[in-house]
């Protein structure tokens, strides 16, 4: 393949309709996947904040508002591993637990 036709992804420059329909489609996908139902739960721990959302019992998303290495203390004590790469701190996991089962943090498909 010749690499001056090859793209990633195609940019629909020739369908201006079809630009602004994955440009809505992206601004949807953006507001489901990263912004609707994150709610605030505060680690009984340390007190950081994060953005929680349980999708299902087995999946959980969660938007640190700070970084990690500042406001949490597990993640203070650890800096070998990429931060992308650790698991969450176990105390605020936790706290997203108990937000669950207070009934606080609510989870979208319970089957």
């Amino acid at each position: 393949m010749d690499a001056s036709t090859w793209a990633k992804a195609p940019d629909f420059t020739g369908s201006p309709e079809r630009v602004e329909a994955v440009r809505t489609q992206t601004v949807a996908d953006k507001q489901n996947y990263l912004e609707s139902g994150m709610q605030p739960v505060e680690c009984r721990a340390c007190g950081t904040t994060v953005l929680a959302r349980k999708n299902s019992f087995n999946q959980t998303s969660i938007q640190w508002t700070a970084d990690p290495a500042t406001s949490c203390t597990e993640y203070a004590k650890d800096e070998t591993q990429p931060r992308s790469l650790r698991e969450t701190c176990p105390r605020l996991r936790s706290s997203i637990e108990h937000a669950v089962m207070e009934g606080i943090l609510e989870v979208r498909d319970r089957d």
